[in-house]
């Protein structure tokens, strides 16, 4: 009998302890920023095949061109997230290689 109690009592713990890393792990996600519509955005960027990183400044919503496929991001993430792979947010298939973005702040909140 002690030993169901404890197996248990030690599944609902491990069940309630794994919660929160799934939630962890949607909140990353949304903390590179946000998708943007198609007709937002005030600079486009071509993706090529030789593409490997671009350059972005953060609170910028850019249009990403890939062939003839394209979406749009708002880089509106929080200050110490300064780079990650592009293939994270594009949409399925888009991207067949990795695309470093590089976030400068945003100057709007930099001191003078």
């Amino acid at each position: 009998m002690n030993r169901k109690i404890i197996f248990t009592a030690f599944f609902t713990m491990f069940l309630l302890a794994w919660k929160p890393f799934a939630t962890a792990a949607e909140i990353r996600q949304a903390l590179l920023g946000d998708s943007a519509p198609p007709e937002v955005p005030a600079r486009s960027i071509v993706i090529k095949p030789d593409t490997r990183y671009v350059h972005v400044e953060g609170g910028e919503i850019i249009r990403f061109v890939v062939d003839d496929k394209t979406f749009s991001w708002d880089f509106n993430g929080p200050l110490f997230v300064s780079s990650f792979d592009l293939r994270r947010v594009a949409p399925t298939g888009v991207l067949d290689h990795e695309v470093r973005v590089i976030i400068a702040p945003n100057p709007r909140y930099m001191s003078p």
